[in-house]
């Protein structure tokens, strides 16, 4: 394409002419007006004067004489022609390739435009029209016209929209339908830039590998070295190499966890659990709280050395029948042992070695099993539950007795206890009167105390002491303690306030006899003998159990006031003195026999 020329490009006029750009661009194609488009305005004088078209542009300077006439738009007001230019028939179109400065317009045929007709006087013929003077140097197709003339309308005073024929020619586009500059042109054959990597795989620290420490080095080889030789290429390979390793630490780490996990966890579904074989050797005391469950006797045995896994106990214990009977208490049992037999041992009576406090005993009794289960000296229970009494958990109303023996007596429940080597007495006791408050508070002594006519819970449990002495079932309870009630009253006919109970004599001298003269018993003066003094003793008299305190706190109301054992299993009740004789003469006399 020619400077100024017609051709296949996206911008087909020249910058100068005055229907080029985006006048009028908002979306849409702006439409001509009549006078201001091709008016005096627009190609009068201000634009087509004598700075745009005349002398100075189409004058000698601008296209010479080889072209064209001295003067384009001179005197004679025609144009002069240039002789390599033939005058051809024009018959709408024109043919191809016949002119060196033709040119062909795909979108408007073989029409010649401009600088291809080089005819004078002869112009663009429009259709309905006449045909127009059109200055061949000047792409715009504007017909020339004489120097300072009024340029002529090149649509007749009517304003034809070319731009909607199908020989026109596309207008120009809005610049947001431009095309953009063209996609760069890759090339293949070029060598791939480097990935960047981070610096601790590719081993680069962010020093210069190419920087020497010869302090002799001046700097001068450093320039052309190659990054990759020499020392640098050494610091490298190190540091990729410890990267690695790094890398297959960590991988290694990750295989040897999922492996480790894996096995414990098909030990866990599918594999046995870790056992010992045989029924152990030495012996070993462990004590199994209340409530435990497989896991827990089993972790209690694992620390123990007993059994050599939880999972192998627990096992067991399912496999037994009677595994789940495993009670709280404190067992003798071996080490090393294979998890059935310890199963089996524990199920075993024998191997428990938990003391028990049967009901009614007296504490003097239980201190002394106490130190034989702690192998201690003997006294050594019974000295420190006097010393400590307030101190073990007694509670408010249990306190400061005046006149008690043992202010711990009737506070030791009747229950099993894990007693092992290496227990403390201070230990235990606290325990047994833990229980002991646990029970109590079972039965709500406070509010029974008052509804049963007595001054406190102390009163109660030394009533159960007495009743738990002398009877020897519930029924035998519950009776009683009717007839202690009835001889507490300051209206009892019978008795005149005294309880005349033997168990009283018998504790104070700390024995069990059956066969005691009523002389006896009436001449020992004793604030526990009952013979003696009226009321109750001064505190409990042994340690009631569960059955003695339901009768207590829930006795019969049928009269009795006296009762006595004629075979040492069961009892009967009587409610007058009378009665009560006739059955002491049937025990002598079954005596005597």
């Amino acid at each position: 394409m020619t400077e100024y020329g017609r051709g296949s490009s996206s911008e087909p006029w020249h910058p100068a002419d005055p229907l080029y750009g985006d006048q009028g661009w908002g979306g849409q194609q702006q439409p001509y007006p009549q006078q201001a488009q091709y008016g005096q305005d627009q190609y009068g004088q201000d634009q087509y004067g004598q700075g745009q078209l005349g002398q100075d542009q189409y004058a000698q300077g601008q296209y010479g004489q080889g072209s064209y006439a001295q003067d384009p738009y001179g005197q004679g007001g025609q144009q002069g022609y240039d002789p390599q230019y033939q005058q051809q028939p024009q018959q709408g179109q024109h043919q191809q390739g016949q002119q060196p400065q033709q040119y062909s317009d795909p979108q408007y045929g073989n029409q010649s435009y401009g600088g291809q007709q080089g005819y004078p006087g002869q112009g663009y013929d429009t259709p309905g029209y006449p045909a127009q003077q059109y200055d061949t140097g000047w792409e715009t197709g504007q017909a020339a016209m004489p120097y300072g003339a009024t340029p002529a309308d090149p649509y007749g005073g009517q304003n034809p929209d070319l731009y909607n024929t199908p020989e026109a020619y596309p207008p120009p586009q809005p610049p947001s339908r431009r095309q953009g500059p063209p996609e760069p042109v890759v090339d293949w054959d070029a060598e791939p830039e480097e990935e960047e990597r981070h610096p601790f795989f590719t081993g680069d620290d962010g020093a210069d590998d190419d920087y020497d420490d010869d302090p002799s080095d001046d700097g001068s080889s450093r320039g052309g070295r190659d990054r990759r030789g020499g020392k640098g290429q050494k610091s490298k390979k190190g540091k990729n190499g410890i990267a690695c390793l790094v890398v297959a630490l960590v991988l290694a780490g990750g295989v040897g966890g999922i492996g480790y996990f894996g096995y414990q966890f098909w030990q866990g579904q599918f594999g046995a659990a870790p056992d010992y074989a045989g029924d152990g050797s030495g012996e070993v005391q462990v004590e199994i709280p209340k409530d435990s469950g497989g896991y827990q006797i089993g972790n209690i045995l694992k620390k123990a050395g007993v059994v050599k896994s939880v999972d192998a106990f627990v096992a067991a214990q399912g496999k037994n029948p009677k595994g789940l009977s495993i009670q709280a208490g404190v067992y003798t049992l071996k080490k090393e042992m294979s998890a059935e037999s310890a199963v089996t041992l524990m199920l075993d009576p024998a191997s428990q070695a938990n003391f028990v406090i049967p009901e009614g005993r007296r504490n003097v009794w239980v201190y002394e099993q106490i130190d034989k289960k702690l192998e201690l000296k003997p006294g050594t229970t019974q000295g420190e539950a006097k010393a400590k009494a307030n101190d073990l958990g007694l509670p408010d109303w249990a306190k400061n007795r005046k006149g008690v023996k043992d202010p711990l007596e009737g506070f030791l429940f009747p229950a099993s206890y894990p007693v092992a080597k290496g227990n403390k007495p201070e230990d235990v006791l606290r325990k047994m009167v833990s229980r002991s408050n646990a029970e109590f508070a079972k039965y709500d002594l406070e509010a029974k105390a008052k509804q049963l006519g007595v001054d406190s819970p102390w009163e109660l449990v030394s009533i159960a002491s007495l009743v738990q002495a002398e009877g020897t079932s519930h029924d035998d309870f519950r009776k009683m303690a009717e007839v202690v009630y009835n001889r507490l009253k300051p209206s009892n006919p019978q008795t005149y306030g005294k309880l005349e109970f033997d168990s009283t004599y018998n504790y104070i001298k700390n024995q069990s006899k059956i066969d005691l003269s009523l002389e006896e018993l009436r001449k020992y003066d004793n604030v526990y003998n009952t013979y003696y003094y009226k009321g109750l003793p001064p505190g409990p008299i042994g340690n009631p159990g569960n059955e003695a305190l339901k009768g207590v706190v829930n006795p019969t109301n049928e009269g009795w006031y006296y009762f006595i054992s004629l075979d040492g299993k069961t009892s009967k009740f009587t409610k007058t003195n009378a009665d009560h004789q006739k059955l002491v003469n049937e025990f002598n006399k079954s005596r005597k026999n």
